[in-house]
């Protein structure tokens, strides 16, 4: 194995044992938090090995995060010394939403993941006319899809997890407008207006709802178009450079992100 190869596995230890497990409030008591929610226990005890006296970072449903150490561990539960205790701070002070039309396997699986650790609030897996995939072949997946967000959410110590919605149409995300969403689209090639040049009129406010419409690999049909062009949804471009769905995905909710900082340092 070269040097090279043995670096990137060890900065992958280092990851999976810095992640986040999700419990409850009501598991912490007298400044001790007792895991013994089978799924996490076996996690912890049988795939990681956890062992007396290594560090665990916990995170409960109010987003309050646990620094600990382990005291005990039985065949049914661990128990676990707080350390320290605070409001964790690993979120968007916005709340970012995908509405993006499904890919293929693995691509897709990457899209979730990746708005996971981008800080999105929810995905809704969006039927469009060019879908790669049939609605009774996305419906199957969403519980998966739900899956991949969890441990995604463990990985990048996430201060809650986002949601993966039911299966909906582009009518319906439009429509979110009518209830204190702001709507965009990134079309390629029939649109020249940059994120840059859209949020600098529409700037990205703090509680800010945002919902990103991005389509499937065919791009978006005319009627599409047409029902942006005809509920004022504004159509902007990546750039010049023509992107794969998946890629676009992470382009598109990065550079949100980056426009949403850069415009409160300014």
């Amino acid at each position: 194995m070269a040097k090279s190869d043995k670096h990137v596995l060890f900065l992958m230890d280092v990851m999976e044992n810095d992640a986040d497990f999700f419990i409850k409030s009501d598991d912490v008591i007298n400044n001790k938090v007792t895991i013994s929610d089978k799924e996490t226990f076996n996690h912890l005890a049988k795939s990681l090995r956890i062992r007396k006296g290594e560090k665990l970072l916990l995170i409960d449903e109010n987003q309050i995060q646990y620094e600990t150490v382990v005291e005990n561990i039985t065949s049914r539960d661990i128990l676990a010394n707080i350390e320290k205790s605070y409001k964790s701070q690993r979120k968007l002070l916005f709340k970012l939403y995908l509405a993006q039309s499904p890919l293929r396997s693995d691509a897709q699986n990457f899209v979730i993941e990746k708005a996971t650790e981008l800080g999105v609030d929810g995905v809704y897996p969006t039927y469009t006319d060019n879908c790669a995939l049939a609605t009774s072949v996305i419906e199957k997946k969403i519980p998966k899809w739900q899956r991949i967000m969890l441990e995604a959410s463990k990985q990048c110590e996430r201060a809650y997890i986002p949601t993966c919605f039911e299966l909906t149409k582009l009518e319906n995300i439009i429509n979110l407008q009518n209830n204190g969403y702001k709507v965009i689209a990134f079309c390629e090639r029939c649109t020249d207006l940059s994120l840059f040049d859209y949020t600098q009129k529409n700037p990205i406010n703090i509680d800010d709802k945002l919902v990103v419409i991005i389509g499937p690999e065919g791009g978006f049909s005319q009627k599409e178009f047409d029902l942006f062009r005809e509920h004022n949804i504004p159509m902007l471009t990546l750039g010049e450079l023509i992107l794969k769905a998946d890629t676009a995905v992470t382009v598109a909710l990065g550079n949100i992100i980056y426009e949403f900082n850069n415009y409160r340092q300014n």
